[in-house]
């Protein structure tokens, strides 16, 4: 709404609708071509993707700021939502194939602890960015950051790279499977204006679950697929995988739940709010090299298995304590804390474990799995938060926000179910399967 009512004409179409692609246009782009973006990375090199990713990120920020109408500025949001999901894969295929596998947990959660001070900051800096400078700055902010990177990475970052390419994926398989993303996307994301049981939804979602389906198909009979079926057969691969989709749809809710929380209900400000919830990521920051150094010795199921736990009841600690009057010290600060905690034990160990098992070759295309997983279920989360919240009544208030932290406990719960089923870590057997590529099981 600042962007529409200080920067561009005021017209028919620039109404609320079409200011919300702003948001959904990225969202839809980046799930639809992360996994692509990492088999590209694999085929052709992750240092030079992830080069290419950060100058069209960087490029497509100014594009974003220097926008002269809500059209340029969505058309500039998707070019910077395909650099990000080129960037994102190849950023941790680089940290895979620097690091000898024994040492992936404590790798990935120092790479996980970066994202999350970026996570603890990017709040309260883009509140005060555009409450003192504009909106535009918000993407500016992205330029100076975009051109450290490129110097620092020809400068340090090793190539790596698929030792035999062969043939180039089939275009079919890129094809269906950006079509079957996105439709699952526009799908989650139209839900608020369609809602979760009408004909468009069931027809959208189903027909991107069928192109999925013929997409999963054609991978398995082609010899050169965009995905490597192979992947699939590790047990860690797949568990991993489906406990982060799950833990993803909590973890966003979670975010958005709180930051609405704070704002429509105990009435904070949009800085304030921001500064309460960079405590978590801070947490995040503080504790996750620690566990990634415990997983490493442990095993990352022994983490996850009460990290699901203490992850969800931060949740169940606000449903039993949180009103409409605000109680920092007693009612948030408690919850955050846990949270905090949880996403060390749980993120990192769930990233680490789903890549640890990876053959060299597949470093991009496995970890971009992962991430297009993450991001379905984060996508999934925000939809459901914003469902809750827009029923509640003003009798009760919190009515919605308690759906949100049920939510958070049973995905807590469902990740600590889901690791009791991840092969257990013996030393010995550790030994042997950080020696083989993919494991057959």
């Amino acid at each position: 709404l600042h962007v529409k009512r200080h920067s561009f004409p005021t017209r028919r179409s620039s109404d609320l609708t079409t200011l919300s692609w702003v948001l959904n246009a990225y969202t839809i782009v980046f799930a639809a071509t992360l996994i692509p973006a990492g088999r590209l990375a694999d085929r052709i090199g992750r240092r030079r993707t992830f080069l290419a990713a950060v100058v069209v990120f960087t490029a497509a920020s100014a594009a974003c700021g220097a926008a002269p109408s809500i059209e340029w500025l969505v058309v500039a949001r998707v070019a910077q939502a395909i650099g990000a999901a080129a960037m994102v894969p190849a950023s941790l295929a680089l940290v895979l194939q620097t690091f000898p596998r024994e040492k992936v947990p404590v790798a990935v959660a120092i790479w996980s602890a970066i994202g999350a001070v970026a996570g603890a900051v990017g709040p309260t800096l883009g509140a005060l960015v555009v409450e003192h400078l504009s909106w535009r700055w918000a993407f500016y902010v992205n330029l100076p950051v975009g051109v450290a990177s490129v110097v620092l990475a020809r400068r340090v970052l090793p190539e790596g790279r698929e030792a035999n390419p062969g043939r180039v994926p089939s275009p079919v398989g890129v094809a269906l499977l950006i079509a079957g993303l996105s439709g699952l996307a526009y799908a989650i994301v139209q839900s608020e204006v369609w809602g979760w049981t009408s004909t468009r939804f069931a027809a959208t979602f189903g027909g991107a679950l069928v192109v999925l389906a013929a997409f999963a198909l054609h991978c398995v009979r082609v010899a050169n697929p965009l995905l490597d079926p192979a992947l699939f057969r590790s047990p860690r691969f797949r568990i991993a995988n489906l406990a982060m989709f799950i833990y993803s749809i909590g973890f966003s809710a979670m975010f958005l739940g709180n930051i609405l929380f704070l704002t429509q209900v105990w009435h904070y400000s949009i800085l304030r709010a921001g500064l309460v919830v960079s405590l978590g990521p801070l947490v995040v920051a503080t504790t996750a090299p620690f566990f990634g150094r415990l997983a490493g010795r442990v095993g990352q199921r022994t983490l996850l298995i009460p990290g699901g736990l203490v992850w969800g009841s931060g949740g169940a600690l606000l449903l039993a304590t949180a009103s409409t009057t605000p109680h920092y010290l007693t009612q948030y600060l408690p919850a955050v804390l846990l949270t905090g905690l949880g996403v060390s034990l749980c993120l990192p160990q769930l990233s680490s474990v789903a890549v640890q098992g990876l053959p060299p070759d597949r470093f991009g295309s496995g970890s971009a799995v992962l991430q297009a997983v993450r991001n379905l279920g984060s996508t999934l989360g925000v939809a459901l938060v914003i469902a809750f919240t827009a029923s509640r009544s003003a009798s009760d208030p919190l009515e919605g926000f308690h759906h949100a932290w049920w939510l958070l406990v049973a995905t807590g719960v469902a990740v600590t179910a889901l690791s009791l089923w991840l092969p257990r870590d013996r030393p010995a057997a550790r030994a042997a399967a950080i020696a083989r590529p993919v494991e057959a099981h």
